[in-house]
């Protein structure tokens, strides 16, 4: 089977699970956070946020270090990863105790402390599912990974769905949380066939530690993205705030599930083509038109219909989410164009140079918020999102300096048409004729069925 065939057959079973788990998600979140109200859920979301980035820092890329090593798998080099993801997840755990104080008290929301406790206790949970899950990925075994994924979606909800309705607000969410991560946890490892032993190399360590840190430095900064709701929001708008920015992300998140799923095949399958720098570009070039196609439609349409969505599916309560969701939007749309960019400098080792271009976002990011925040109240949320997108040049410079210069002409065109049509309530509707002219555009016709055509090969090798 061709590479080109196993990352299209990888990229429909990733692309189908998240398919489905847009039904599941969407149901999910609309009837928890009708119930639990947006106070609720942005004491979740705050808890969550800081969790989420606890794990990055204590991962220190050993998943990615599994996936795109080099060479026959072995069973020695798994039992390491094992080894030390558990001492970096006793670690991990124990300082963030220590530090809940200090965070709580910047944080500033009540009843933040006993859900963050509860969280951070499922560290070593969460970090041991990544070497089961690394072994399924090396081997491009994404239809195991799709299912447990799903099928983790599902019980995450099963759990806190009658628990919600019952009164149990935030704490709803939390077990459902920890639910789904041990099911998920018995699952990967019945899955991967992979039994768990301790192990200790120091070789291997320094190679893990060697290029985890390089590539972790570039993921922390990159997360600090999730502690400006909780840290900056929380601290200058509230609870409420919190929540109505984490629900614009997360129907965005949803709705990006192709983006998503590109994202986790593209390591594993641009290492494959670390040697070629020509063919590298032109992978760089096609993931971006696919992932602009495929995000910006469903963007662009809840954007248009979310003034009276919103409150028909969430409640009242939710509606200020209408105001920050286009310019959260704008961010995940422009990120989608330039996310293969990151994918290939990390397959090449080019760890400090996506670091530095995350260095820049941040800064701009955080930079904008603390200022706008204060004076804007929510939409300054959203503002510092439009500021943060200049620093895409960064990205930009080194993907042309280190491999070559992507095709942009077609994909730029598709990006802007959307990005406008966002906005299409505060600009006028005249701002979605962008859309129009792209879509009768001859070379649009011809992309889409490059992209049809790929799939169908992709389906029917995997059928014969």
């Amino acid at each position: 089977m061709s590479l080109k065939t196993q990352v299209m057959r990888g990229g429909i079973y990733l692309v189908l699970r998240q398919g489905l788990g847009v039904f599941i998600s969407l149901a999910g979140v609309m009837l928890v956070t009708k119930v639990i109200g947006p106070e609720n859920y942005g004491l979740y979301a705050a808890a969550v946020s800081i969790f989420l980035y606890l794990q990055m820092l204590s991962q220190l890329g050993i998943e990615v270090y599994l996936v795109r090593r080099e060479g026959e798998e072995e069973l020695g080099v798994y039992h390491q990863a094992f080894t030390l993801l558990l001492l970096q997840a006793l670690a991990g755990m124990l300082l963030a105790f220590l530090a809940l104080p200090l965070i709580e008290s910047w944080v500033n929301i009540k009843g933040f402390r006993p859900v963050a406790q509860v969280l951070f206790l499922g560290l070593p949970v969460v970090l041991l599912n990544q070497v089961p899950m690394a072994r399924l990925e090396r081997n491009l075994d994404y239809k195991r990974v799709a299912l447990i994924e799903l099928l983790g979606q599902l019980f995450y909800y099963v759990i806190a769905f009658p628990l919600a309705f019952r009164g149990a607000g935030v704490w709803a969410l939390v077990a459902g949380w920890w639910l789904q991560q041990a099911q998920t946890l018995a699952l990967l490892y019945w899955s991967a066939g992979y039994r768990p032993r301790f192990a200790w190399n120091w070789d291997l360590v320094k190679q893990m530690w060697g290029y985890g840190m390089s590539f972790s430095a570039s993921i922390w900064v990159w997360q600090l993205r999730t502690l400006i709701n909780p840290l900056l929001v929380g601290r200058f708008a509230g609870a409420e705030a919190v929540g109505y920015v984490a629900l614009a992300i997360r129907i965005i998140e949803i709705l990006g599930f192709v983006k998503a799923a590109t994202w986790r095949i593209s390591i594993a399958t641009l290492s494959r083509l670390q040697g070629d720098k020509e063919r590298l570009v032109r992978a760089v070039t096609e993931g971006m038109g696919l992932q602009i196609l495929a995000v910006g439609p469903l963007l662009v349409g809840v954007s248009w219909v979310s003034p009276w969505l919103i409150p028909l599916v969430f409640g009242d309560r939710w509606l200020p989410v209408v105001q920050v969701y286009p310019f959260i939007a704008l961010g995940y749309l422009t990120n989608s164009l330039f996310n293969m960019h990151s994918s290939a400098l990390y397959v090449l080792r080019r760890n400090w140079e996506v670091t530095a271009f995350h260095i820049v976002h941040m800064a701009l990011f955080a930079g904008a918020a603390f200022l706008l925040l204060p004076r804007l109240g929510l939409i300054g949320y959203g503002w510092a999102e439009i500021v943060a997108l200049t620093s895409y040049v960064v990205i930009h410079f080194y993907l042309v300096r280190d491999i070559g210069n992507p095709d942009y002409r077609l994909t730029g065109l598709w990006w802007g048409a959307f990005a406008a049509a966002l906005f299409a309530y505060q600009l006028g509707w005249w701002a979605a004729l962008g859309l129009v002219v792209v879509a009768l555009l001859p070379s649009t016709h011809q992309k889409l069925r490059d992209y049809i055509k790929s799939i169908r090969g992709a389906k029917s090798e995997g059928a014969s």
